[in-house]
């Protein structure tokens, strides 16, 4: 596909259009959900920068502020603004390489700040609800591998039967199933290199795979013809032997919640749930990270540091111990025993950070504004 020439005569372009001519000179180098995500904000600035009649060349820092501003008053995130910063800066540094522009105006407006997200969660024992509520249910098999191995939901939904490993016990995530436009998109190429990885086959999860296994092959059977041949390969399909759509996962999770009085969460949170139940067992966040596919490590301090608060308890008897008489080190002992404090796993994320978390988010904070700002979101 021959990509389309940006305009050379700069002045008489405007930056919605000049916007717009970029994204699809890029289009072959992105992901088709990355594209997909661009074209969505790119039709916003250019429609909010061609209004204004604001031309490639004119543009000024405070152009790009005002819209910035403008989100923020109509109630958008730090994050939403960041989103749109970066893409804007993109197509500004492209239009520098090629000589359409002296600099990148961008540079020069305070980027946004970045909010910390707070992963919500079920814990141990609303796990345990959910799971009983989905007994026979279409995804429970779905939802029993996302809580038990954190998968994202394009990587449950890509799971084959070539990647598991009966007789090993291993079961490989390589494989993905994505949404673009409506229409599924299949992918052996990961989010990152760390997400394609292979974990232990648990034995409750083999157990579920060997029955919809044979469910499978027994509706085959049952619908003939009619049942679809074309993702034999694949685990998550239903009764017609066709894969399950992405949308109908995540508002076929909220229905069973709704059905049964649960908390609300979304189905991503299953991943985050995953991480949490580690955490409240005492996993050390490299291994959640390697069991998560996070790319770094400081991904997964990032999102789950506020979590481990059982390490601030081991840390507490130990400064406690080092420094206290033996009479209260008996009385410490009683009252920092850490099963005093099971019944407050699921409010772990509503805890004070205590000095340490706050410098690691404030060493990781700088560290990411030091980062180029040409990364891809």
């Amino acid at each position: 596909m021959q990509q389309p020439k940006l305009n050379d005569q700069s002045d008489d372009i405007l930056f919605g259009d000049y916007l717009k001519q970029w994204l699809l000179s890029i289009q072959d180098k992105i992901e088709e959900t990355t594209f997909a995500g661009y074209k969505k904000n790119v039709d916003i600035l250019a429609k909010y920068y061609n209004d204004k009649k604001i031309y490639l060349k004119e543009l000024q820092p405070q152009d790009i502020q005002t819209f910035c501003n403008q989100l923020y008053s109509s109630g958008k995130t730090g994050n939403t603004a960041l989103h749109y910063h970066v893409l804007i800066r993109k197509a500004l540094q492209n239009a520098v390489k090629q000589g359409l522009i002296d600099k990148n105006i961008a540079d020069l407006v305070d980027r946004p700040r970045k909010e910390k997200y707070q992963a919500n969660f079920y814990n141990k024992q609303e796990l345990k609800e959910l799971f009983d509520c989905i007994k026979d249910d279409p995804l429970e098999l779905l939802i029993h591998i996302t809580a038990y191995y954190g998968l994202r939901r394009s990587e449950v939904l890509g799971l084959k039967w070539s990647a598991i490993d009966f007789e090993n016990k291993m079961i490989k995530i390589n494989h993905k199933v994505v949404d673009v436009k409506g229409k599924l998109v299949a992918k052996n190429k990961m989010k990152n290199k760390t997400s394609n990885r292979t974990l232990p086959l648990i034995p409750h999860i083999e157990e579920l795979l060997l029955k919809a296994k044979a469910q499978q092959e027994q509706n085959k059977t049952l619908f003939g013809n009619t049942y679809n041949t074309n993702y034999l390969d694949y685990v998550c399909v239903n009764q017609l032997g066709e894969l399950i759509k992405p949308d109908y996962l995540t508002q076929h999770f909220r229905i069973i919640q709704i059905n049964n009085n649960l908390k609300h969460i979304r189905f991503h949170d299953l991943r985050h749930s995953c991480a949490s139940v580690m955490l409240a067992n005492n996993v050390p966040m490299k291994q959640i990270q390697e069991w998560l596919g996070h790319s770094t490590f400081q991904t997964t301090a990032d999102i789950y540091a506020h979590l481990d608060f059982t390490s601030k308890l081991s840390s507490a008897n130990a400064i406690s111990n080092a420094l206290s008489t033996q009479n209260e080190q008996l009385k410490q002992e009683q009252v920092l025993d850490l099963s005093s404090y099971e019944q407050e796993q699921h409010n772990y994320d509503k805890q004070r950070l205590d000095y340490e978390i706050e410098e690691l988010e404030r060493q990781l904070e700088e560290k990411r504004k030091q980062r180029d700002y040409d990364m891809e979101m």
